[in-house]
C-alpha cells in the first residue's frame, strides 16, 4: 500500500501531512517555492519550483507520476488540476474542490448563489473605482479580502471613505498569485467564528470534528480552542451547511469549513479543503486522530468510524518580530517546558519575518478552554525567536 504522494506546499501544515503520511508508511514529494521548507525536511524528496507556473506543475506531476496529488496551498495554478484528472490522476479531494476554493469568488458564489447558503452581503472589485462602488452596495463597515490569499493577508476592514483606497492597496499587496481582484463583503455582527473540520470519505460517510473556536489579529489566527461551546441548533445548521458545500464539490479529505456565529443564525463564510490552520489544537491530543492524520486516512481510503473528543484544549501560536534570511534559533524553551499537560511545536521555517507563524503552543486538560487558551499563550510567550 505504498503510494507516492505529491504534497503541493510544504509549510507547517504540509509537514504534519507529510508525517502522517510516513506514519502510514507513504513516499512523500514535497514541493514549494522556496528551499528548506518545514515538509522538505521530512519528505523522501522534494522540488523547488513556483507552482503558478503551469509548465513546471506539468514538468514535475510527468517526472513523479504521483498516486495522489494534495495541494496544500493556495498559490497553485489549479485550473490545471481537471486535466491531471483526465490523465488518472487523483487530486485531493478533487480537482473541482482545489480549483474552487484556491479562489474566493468561485467557492462563494457557488455556496451563495447555487446552494442557497446564507453568506454577508457582497462584492467583487477588479478596481479601485469597484471597489468604492462595492463599499457603497455591502455599507461600512466591511471588510475586503483578496481573491488568492492566505493567512489573512491582504485583509482589512473599511470604516470611513479614507480607508477605502489604503484597502485597496493593502489587499493588492497581499494578493497571492497574479489575480488582482478583491471581494468585499458587509461587516457580520456575529458573536464568535468557529472552524468545522469536515471529514469526507470514500465510502460517503461524512463526520464532523468538535468545533473549533478561534480569535484573529491581522485576519491571521493567533489562539483556537476545542471543544467551542456553542448552541446545538447552530452546530447542526453548520454541519447540514458543510455537508453540502462538501458534497457539491466532491472527495475524499479533511475540510476546514468557517463560520460566523451570530444573533441572526450561522453564516458561511469560507472553506480549505485541507487541515485548517486553527485545526493545529488537535496536536494537542483533543481527539482521536488529528486532523492532518484524518486527512492522511481519508487520502488513502482508511476508513474512520467516528471522531470523539478526547480531551479540551487550546493552541497560541508563536511569531517571530522581525525579517531574517538565515535559520532562526528559539530560546526559552526550557521554560515553556514547565507547565504541566503542555507541548510546543517548532516548525523549522528557514526564514522569518514580522507576524510570520514560526512555532505553536499547546495545551490540554479537563479546564475550561479559556483557562486552556491562557496556559497555551504563557507557554508561547516563554519561547522567543532569534
Amino acid at each position: 500500500m505504498r503510494n507516492k504522494i505529491l504534497l503541493l506546499g510544504s509549510g507547517e501544515l504540509g509537514k504534519e501531512v507529510a508525517i502522517a503520511m510516513q506514519r502510514l508508511g507513504q513516499y512523500v514529494i514535497a514541493v514549494d517555492n522556496y528551499e528548506n521548507a518545514p515538509a522538505m525536511q521530512v519528505a523522501h524528496e522534494f522540488e523547488v519550483i513556483n507552482m503558478l507556473d503551469g509548465d513546471e506543475l506539468d514538468r514535475i506531476v510527468t517526472k513523479h507520476k504521483p498516486d495522489f496529488i494534495v495541494p496544500e496551498v493556495e498559490s497553485i495554478r489549479t485550473e490545471r488540476f481537471y486535466d491531471y484528472e483526465k490523465q488518472g490522476f487523483t487530486v485531493i479531494p478533487s480537482a473541482k474542490a482545489a480549483n474552487f476554493t484556491m479562489n474566493r469568488k468561485a467557492i462563494r458564489d457557488l455556496a451563495a448563489i447555487d446552494l442557497g447558503v446564507k453568506t454577508a452581503k457582497y462584492k467583487y472589485a477588479t478596481s479601485y473605482q469597484e471597489l468604492k462602488e462595492g463599499v457603497a452596495f455591502t455599507g461600512m463597515p466591511c471588510v475586503v479580502k483578496p481573491l488568492m490569499s492566505s493567512s489573512g493577508k491582504g485583509q482589512s476592514v473599511i470604516k470611513t471613505e479614507e480607508d477605502i483606497e489604503k484597502a485597496w492597496n493593502y489587499a493588492l499587496e497581499g494578493s497571492r498569485g497574479d489575480l488582482m481582484e478583491v471581494i468585499v463583503e458587509a461587516f457580520i455582527d456575529f458573536d464568535y467564528e468557529i472552524t468545522l473540520l469536515t471529514l469526507t470519505q470514500n465510502n460517503g460517510n461524512t463526520l464532523f470534528c468538535p468545533p473549533i473556536g478561534h480569535r484573529q489579529e491581522r485576519g491571521d489566527y493567533q489562539e483556537s480552542w476545542q471543544p467551542m461551546t456553542m448552541d446545538s441548533v447552530h452546530l447542526k445548521q453548520a454541519e447540514a451547511i458543510a455537508n453540502k458545500v462538501t458534497k457539491a464539490l466532491g472527495g475524499s479529505g479533511i475540510w476546514g469549513v468557517e463560520f460566523f456565529i451570530g444573533k441572526e443564525g450561522v453564516y458561511f463564510s469560507e472553506l480549505s479543503p485541507r487541515p485548517h490552520d486553527t485545526g493545529m489544537v488537535t496536536l494537542a491530543g483533543t481527539q482521536n486522530f488529528t486532523e492532518f492524520e484524518l486527512h492522511a486516512r481519508a487520502i488513502l481510503g482508511i476508513p474512520v468510524l467516528h471522531i470523539p473528543l478526547i480531551t479540551n484544549g487550546a493552541s497560541a501560536v508563536v511569531l517571530a518580530d522581525k525579517e531574517n534570511n538565515n535559520f532562526p534559533t528559539f530560546t526559552g524553551l526550557n521554560e515553556a517546558a514547565v507547565f504541566p499537560n503542555t507541548d510546543f511545536k517548532i516548525f523549522g521555517k528557514p526564514t522569518t519575518r514580522p507576524y510570520r507563524r514560526m512555532a505553536v503552543a499547546l495545551a490540554h486538560g479537563i479546564e475550561n478552554t479559556i483557562i486552556l487558551v491562557e496556559k497555551a499563550k504563557e507557554v508561547a510567550a516563554k519561547i522567543k525567536v532569534s
